[in-house]
């Protein structure tokens, strides 16, 4: 089994900074992709940032240049750092790591909201 969980969520201002952290644990052989998604009610989960093993990022337009992913491989651990927060930015946030067990696999944290008030 592969747990991944979230800390780091919470109430922040609108211009305020969070930084979210993730850590995978258990049976655990190696990790590729590890990211960060988000929802809201009533939408589909999107991508906010997505990094690889070899430390290759991905950002969704709308948190470009604000947001900044990074991971520790020897400790499983992936952080995402929220700067200029808008209150756009307000829903549940989700780590996703794609694990090697006994195969490939995608495992997802419980999820850590965060609110950004206007």
């Amino acid at each position: 089994q592969v747990q991944l969980v979230e800390s780091g969520g919470g109430l922040v201002q609108a211009g305020g900074s969070l930084r979210l952290s993730c850590a995978a644990s258990g049976r655990i052989y190696g990790i590729n992709e590890m990211g960060w998604y988000r929802q809201v009610p009533g939408k589909q989960r999107e991508l906010v940032a997505s990094i690889t093993s070899g430390g290759t990022t991905n950002y969704a337009d709308s948190v470009k240049g604000r947001f900044t992913i990074s991971r520790d491989g020897a400790k499983n651990t992936v952080d995402l750092q929220m700067n200029s927060l808008k209150s756009e930015d307000t829903a549940v946030y989700y780590c996703k790591a794609y694990v090697w067990t006994a195969g490939w696999t995608d495992y997802w944290g419980q999820g850590t909201q965060v609110t950004v008030s206007s």
